[in-house]
């Protein structure tokens, strides 16, 4: 006998059918269950991002990839979101700074998107495999002795999150002051705490790092951006480096800490050391941006029979659409993580390098880490497009640090009076409270 789909628990299709929400914790705790449910109901769902803010959500596989491939009905600039210019999307709302009309290559269609994707490629191109290998190396020997004499750390806020801030940083050629401010501006956008000055710390940042490169260029993305033939504006470069930072550092974060909790809670992986497996294993199941790859239809259409008006926002579940195929038996390297078409993710190789060098480095230097908790009792970040854990508690033998370890910075980007721009005038106890990257930076020149 056919029964039909039970809604997952705190969903609102047990009342009313209204879209169901992916911010709450319910969704976060299984969003899997949740993905069953819309999936026996079509190959597209209404969800709602936050209060007030409404989209599709398209979780078929086959569904996901025709739109993702299809950039002359599907396009990708928000000034065609009609909620937003009718003014019906709440103007605090958290997801906002995700969705928000930008000059940048991910926000943009045709000749326009293919010159900024240029410039991003080819400035990205020249950082060799070897650079980029050596300052992951250099930042996690630096994070792992601020821990390793403890014998336990939560590796989520103390390692899988700075490290791909802290290589970025670098990267970009960020100077101390200017990096603390960017480190803070890319946690709270999101996190979702205090997004709408998180949004405007980061910008401003970033704003005058162009304007120190334009003064004097260095060895780094920033300056070869600016070098680059597309020659871009000081507005393009700001908001092309907001976007190599946010979807560079949040993503990696996840994806560390996920692949982290992928060789802790699966035998296979604790015992064989296999982690190129693990990481696409995570891939496949948690990818650390689960729901995202914002579209407006230009015209009227349909997502495999799904009825979708012009101006809507309809988003990709990367997770559904990977346990879709997954079901049916798909390649192992057909996944949706890192998108598909010309928006596909530029830097997937880069990133796998940064992510297993992370964790290869960790598990060499503390060998026993294991975790401190149930699997069970790990808890999720709440948010509509993430998948990310709120922590990642471990133990371990503690280990002597074999460098100078730096005494703690007694702010965090996350505590934003002490991270102030130029606007907000002096801070008095600037010198006396550095930020991570600046205590970084000093632990480097020593």
């Amino acid at each position: 006998m056919t029964t039909a789909p039970v809604p997952p628990p705190g969903c609102p299709a047990h009342h009313s059918g209204r879209p169901i929400p992916l911010h709450t914790t319910e969704f976060a705790a299984n969003p899997h269950a949740f993905y069953d449910y819309m999936r026996q109901h079509g190959p597209a769902a209404p969800v709602e991002l936050a209060p007030g803010v409404e989209a599709t959500l398209v979780t078929d596989y086959g569904a996901a990839l025709e739109m993702l491939q299809n950039p002359g009905v599907f396009r990708k600039d928000a000034h065609g979101w009609r909620a937003l210019s009718e003014g019906r999307v709440p103007a605090d709302s958290p997801v906002l700074p995700l969705l928000v009309p930008r000059p940048n290559c991910m926000f943009t269609d045709g000749a326009e998107h293919l010159r900024l994707r240029q410039a991003v490629t080819d400035s990205f191109a020249r950082v060799s495999d070897v650079r980029l290998s050596q300052t992951v190396e250099r930042i996690a020997q630096y994070l792992i002795a601020q821990f390793s004499g403890r014998g336990s750390a939560d590796l989520l806020n103390d390692y899988a999150k700075p490290l791909p801030l802290f290589v970025f940083n670098e990267l970009f050629g960020c100077p101390p002051e200017i990096g603390d401010r960017v480190m803070f501006g890319i946690a709270g956008m999101f996190d979702g705490v205090n997004a709408e000055q998180a949004n405007q710390v980061l910008f401003q940042a970033v704003s005058e790092l162009v304007a120190t490169k334009r003064a004097q260029p260095g060895d780094d993305v920033t300056s070869w951006l600016m070098e680059h033939p597309a020659q871009l504006s000081d507005t393009e470069m700001t908001h092309q480096l907001v976007l190599l930072l946010g979807a560079g550092a949040e993503p990696l974060r996840g994806l560390i800490g996920n692949t982290l909790h992928q060789v802790f809670t699966d035998e296979q992986f604790a015992s064989s050391g296999l982690l190129d497996e693990a990481l696409d294993a995570t891939l496949w199941r948690n990818p650390p941006m689960a729901n995202y790859a914002p579209h407006y239809p230009a015209v009227d259409t349909d997502v495999a029979g799904h009825k979708v008006k012009a101006g809507e926002l309809v988003l990709v579940s990367f997770a559904a659409a990977n346990a879709a195929l997954a079901h049916q038996g798909g390649s192992n390297h057909a996944h949706l993580a890192w998108s598909a078409g010309p928006h596909a993710c530029p830097s997937q190789q880069p990133a796998r390098l940064i992510t297993l060098a992370a964790i290869e480095h960790l598990l060499n230097e503390l060998p026993d880490v294991v975790l401190a908790v149930p699997d069970e009792s790990l808890v999720w970040r709440p948010g509509p497009f993430n998948r990310a854990l709120a922590s990642l508690p471990v133990q371990f033998d503690p280990v002597k640090s074999r460098v100078p370890v730096q005494p703690q910075p007694q702010e965090t980007p996350e505590q934003p009076e002490t991270v102030q721009s130029p606007a907000a005038g002096p801070d008095p106890d600037k010198g006396k409270r550095p930020g991570r990257w600046s205590a970084f930076l000093t632990w480097l020149q020593g």
